[in-house]
């Protein structure tokens, strides 16, 4: 299969109590650290209703918390608890809570555990970030919990188990990459533990041979896999490169945390596409070979002890405009054609659905939610897609595509609510003129340029929610305004979707209908992904603000450009700095 073993004496792992790092303690509450119960692959697989132990709360990455404390009812009532400050930089960072102790990464490497009714520091800890550090790549998604330690990727390509109650480190281990570049790597997607592995992706920025998932023993920290995401001349897959050298592969990014099925022993991860496609670009005529890329925009299938690859799907092949199938792997229950199947569902930067049998692969239908203009029709029985022969860049004129780079959707993660089987999406109405190719471009090898322009026909709205019942297929709701969102969405129990927007704004809507029950102004932008939890019998709905990266950046100058030359709606922007944020009812 695809993969490549690393050997103990490829990687740096250290059980070391002279790290270098520090680890401080503020006294806190001693009890409360001490009371924590290690935290079991059981507990993961069937968190309890008040932790949130992974990025999105629950293996199948649904975003989606049982808690009903807070409501429709009572919404309108909520107040902020606390906030603590935090460093400057950029993150996307979330909170995991367990045992009422909550574990948050802060900028530059920094991790805390703080007292998740109060905000009240119990430890904090100190990476020494190495010379290799990717500073420029700051926005990490999260950390990891297992047994009795916190994961947690750093700046400089390492990953560290921290004491998860004292901060203390238990082991480090460094992950190796190209010498000539290590400074074009990160580590930005948090760690996935699937049957006591942690199992990390690895963004490479245009690098030979690409991106890569790693595999790593949760006990001792030694390496144990990686499966490359860019198939090398004499892998599997290496027909699909249009015939060029190894050394000319770049992509397969694997910044976004993957999603896993115990049941099925499988880890889902999104490959994004490559900056280099100039080569890509016209496919040569050589029997056997295609121009596909593989195993970029695909859906990758891998058996979390080995490495092994179980299946892929190519949801767009050889993306010529960067519009990335990279994002969160949602596993879903759904009839299909009368059937119930268990499903793995995902949408690119298009907005369009694509739903996979979670053991198989098999491509089950999709949904396309009218933000894109490339892909012309869909194959019923294949998902194969036929794009639209006007969005190839080409030498002579640019082309108007639809969305851009910065996506209808991007790493704003969706949100299911099982119960109902409705998803809950963050969207921006986006658009481009592509081309032509030959210039100097800085984002594509063949140098199409990239400007942004309105959606034809746009009245000026291009903030979306849309919610979509997974049984029907169909839209059953849509929230529209002029601010683009700029975090991820939480559905609750309580019928409730929490979101934040380029306006500093954060708001509760109505499951039912998106009606806006609750809104608040943050005071700085929240670029994250927030969770609820509970304390004490206390629901609890935190987030971080303040860590705005470039793609909030670029949501803004897009609705600036819309605004018509008003630019006082901009005017109450009072980015007041990075924050911890919870919220409560009184």
């Amino acid at each position: 299969m695809f993969q490549r073993h690393w050997t103990r004496s490829a990687i740096l792992i250290s059980c070391i109590a002279a790290a270098p790092a520090l680890a401080q303690s503020d006294g806190g509450n001693p009890d409360l650290l001490a009371g924590m119960r290690p935290v079991t692959a059981e507990m993961l697989a069937n968190p309890g209703a008040g932790d949130w132990l992974i990025w999105r709360k629950t293996y199948d990455s649904q975003g989606y918390s049982p808690l009903d404390q807070i409501n429709t009812e009572n919404v309108d009532r909520l107040a902020e608890a606390w906030r603590i400050p935090l460093g400057q930089g950029s993150s996307m960072a979330t909170p995991l809570v367990h045992d009422g102790v909550m574990f948050l990464a802060d900028t530059n490497d920094a991790v805390l555990a703080l007292d998740a009714s109060s905000g009240e520091e119990l430890w904090r800890y100190e990476h020494a970030t190495g010379p290799d550090a990717t500073a420029g790549l700051n926005g990490k998604f999260g950390i990891a919990i297992y047994r009795e330690t916190i994961i947690v990727p750093t700046l400089d390509l390492r990953l560290l188990a921290l004491d998860f109650r004292t901060g203390e480190p238990v082991w480090e281990h460094a992950i190796a990459v190209s010498a000539d570049s290590p400074n074009r790597y990160s580590l930005r997607a948090a760690p996935l533990l699937a049957d006591g592995v942690v199992v990390q992706g690895v963004t490479a920025t245009m690098v030979p041979e690409g991106g890569f998932v790693v595999g790593i023993d949760a006990g001792s920290g030694e390496e144990l896999w990686r499966f490359q995401t860019v198939a090398g001349p004499d892998d599997p897959g290496g027909h699909t490169w249009n015939d060029i050298a190894g050394t000319e592969r770049q992509g397969g990014s694997v910044w976004v945390s993957g999603s896993y099925d115990p049941e099925l022993d499988l880890v889902y991860f999104g490959p994004a596409p490559t900056y280099h496609t100039a080569p890509l670009l016209d496919s040569v005529d050589i029997q056997g070979v295609s121009n596909d890329a593989l195993y970029t925009n695909s859906t990758i299938a891998l058996r979390p002890q080995s490495g092994e690859l179980a299946w892929h799907f190519q949801h767009v092949a050889n993306d010529q405009w960067d519009l990335d199938w990279s994002y969160e792997r949602q596993i879903i229950e759904v009839d299909v054609n009368g059937s119930p199947r268990k499903a793995v569902i995902t949408a690119g930067k298009m907005a369009l659905y694509d739903a996979l049998d979670a053991a198989t692969g098999e491509y089950l239908f999709s949904i396309d939610l009218g933000l894109q203009n490339l892909v012309a029709s869909i194959d019923p029985q294949t998902g194969v897609k036929t794009m639209n022969p006007n969005a190839r860049p080409n030498a002579e004129s640019a082309v108007l595509i639809c969305p851009q780079p910065i996506g209808g959707r991007n790493w704003l993660a969706a949100s299911v609510n099982p119960e109902s089987n409705m998803l809950f999406l963050p969207l921006a109405e986006t658009c481009m003129m592509g081309g032509p190719t030959g210039g100097d471009s800085q984002l594509l090898s063949t140098g199409a340029a990239i400007m942004g322009v309105a959606p034809p026909d746009s009245d000026g709205n291009i903030g979306r929610l849309q919610a979509i019942n997974l049984e029907t297929q169909e839209l059953a709701w849509s929230f529209r305004e002029f601010m683009p969102p700029s975090s991820a969405v939480l559905a609750t129990g309580g019928g409730l979707v929490f979101g934040g927007a380029v306006d500093q704004s954060f708001k509760a809507f109505d499951q039912a209908d998106g009606a806006v029950l609750w809104s608040t102004d943050l005071g700085d932008i929240a670029a994250s992904f927030p969770i609820s939890y509970s304390v004490d019998g206390k629901q609890h709905i935190a987030l971080v603000i303040g860590q705005a990266g470039l793609h909030a950046s670029a949501l803004i100058g897009h609705a600036m450009q819309n605004s018509g030359g008003d630019m006082s709606r901009f005017s109450g922007l009072t980015r007041e700095g990075p924050a911890l944020v919870v919220f409560a009812l009184p």
